[in-house]
């Protein structure tokens, strides 16, 4: 069983001297092949790659990364965050909340975490730091609900996931909803605690007296996004449409919200917005296509099933496999990308989840909720750089300190949803 270990030395390689992702997994796998099936490798590979993107529910990915960006465009981002401040100034720690709250309604908007953090972190920590918030509270929370998107539905890795899978896309976005809302609420506690037991580092300033009208008025900046919101998700759960159907519908809803309701973009504004889903779109479907001929090739030689037998022959509790698998998930997404982690990982470890027992669905959210955590910690923490580039009057290392505390919130939550997998399913088997 050399070869495994020739193909994984490969790619790890060309990682390290700086090679594309896609270009990793694929010439790993490739290698593999070959070494495996001789010149038919080269039948086998765009085979593979062509067997992963040719799918109806992959089409959802491009149009709600489409309808996230056009939405980024337009000042909803900003307005989520007025109205939740209107609304919640009056607790202890409330703009700190408010950004939770604006975040995790934002994630169900564009389904894309940085784009979260970018729109709601660029307003929300000058006025924190403004009315005396102290910098790791302000930095934290911020980073640490931008990363709801992932989970809270339309979730770009979701979708993934149900490609790789073969899970229902919809399902999916219906098991995101409890812990999602959950995740969201447990920051909301610890920021209100915090900020009650040290209130040096949320000040209640100044009170300023919003009367209904003024409540009212914020909620008629944002209705459009959250109407458009739930007509998409509506549209999935009652099976109206498919969500690739939905997600078409929500493109040409935000371009309308963008063009007709918010005036924010010109011809030139339009084709940049476009230009970028594609870019976004394009790289997530590459990665998709040359990890599936890495995965194929495992399967190949049965490196799954090989796990599998391992860890049961260990005669560890499942609890204690779960665990052992979270962490090393949590820390391979410390250093690869949320794409490429689901879909190396999926067909490697679904079978060993199946034989213990668990929901592929469960596990699909559980996989989620561990990206997470990967994406606020360094070194590829990605919303940790993207803070920075919207709020450069914070330091890296001001950034990197502050999710500490929150990290160990999500890490609590998640060991609370593999440890209690019916809350998870408790939503979708009611649905259903």
């Amino acid at each position: 069983m050399i070869e495994p270990v020739i193909v994984v030395v490969v790619m790890l390689a060309l990682i390290a001297i700086g090679a594309p992702i896609f270009l990793a997994l694929g010439a790993a796998g490739l290698t593999g092949l070959y070494m495996t099936r001789g010149s038919m490798a080269f039948f086998f590979g765009p085979t593979s790659l062509f067997g992963q993107l040719n799918s109806f529910e992959l089409l959802a990915l491009p149009l709600f990364v489409l309808m996230g960006n056009f939405l980024a465009a337009t000042p909803v981002g900003a307005n989520l965050f007025k109205a939740a401040v209107i609304w919640l100034q009056w607790l202890r720690g409330g703009l700190a909340i408010a950004t939770v709250g604006a975040s995790a309604v934002f994630g169900a908007v564009s389904g894309v975490s940085i784009a979260g953090v970018a729109a709601v972190g660029s307003i929300a920590v000058p006025q924190m730091l403004d009315r005396g918030y102290s910098r790791t509270l302000a930095a934290g929370s911020v980073v640490s609900s931008g990363a709801l998107a992932m989970l809270i539905p339309p979730s770009v890795p979701l979708i993934i996931y149900g490609a790789v899978s073969s899970v229902s896309v919809a399902d999916l976005f219906i098991g995101g909803i409890v812990p999602g809302v959950a995740l969201a609420l447990a920051l909301c506690v610890y920021i209100y605690f915090r900020a009650l037991l040290n209130p040096a580092e949320a000040p209640m300033g100044e009170q300023i007296a919003y009367s209904w009208k003024d409540r009212m008025k914020a909620i008629g900046g944002i209705w459009h996004a959250v109407l458009l919101i739930v007509l998409v998700l509506g549209a999935i759960y009652s099976g109206i449409a498919t969500p690739s159907e939905a997600a078409a519908f929500g493109a040409v809803g935000a371009f309308l919200v963008a063009v007709a309701i918010f005036r924010c973009l010109d011809l030139k504004g339009i084709a940049a917005v476009i230009g970028s889903s594609a870019r976004i779109s394009g790289a997530i479907l590459i990665i998709m296509g040359c990890a599936r001929i890495f995965g194929d090739y495992l399967n190949l030689v049965r490196v799954p099933d090989t796990i599998t037998g391992l860890l049961i022959g260990t005669d560890l509790p499942p609890e204690a496999i779960l665990m052992l698998i979270m962490l090393a998930l949590v820390g391979l997404g410390m250093l690869v990308d949320a794409v490429s982690l689901i879909v190396v990982t999926t067909p490697i470890l679904l079978p060993l989840i199946t034989a213990l027992g668990y929901d592929p669905l469960w596990f699909g959210i559980i996989l989620v909720m561990n990206l997470e955590i990967a994406v606020i910690t360094p070194p590829v923490g990605l919303n940790l750089y993207t803070l920075k580039a919207v709020a450069p009057m914070l330091k890296i290392e001001e950034i990197i300190r502050s999710v500490v505390p929150f990290v160990i919130i999500q890490f609590l939550m998640l060991a609370l949803f593999v440890l209690f997998p019916a809350i998870s399913l408790w939503l979708p088997n009611l649905v259903k």
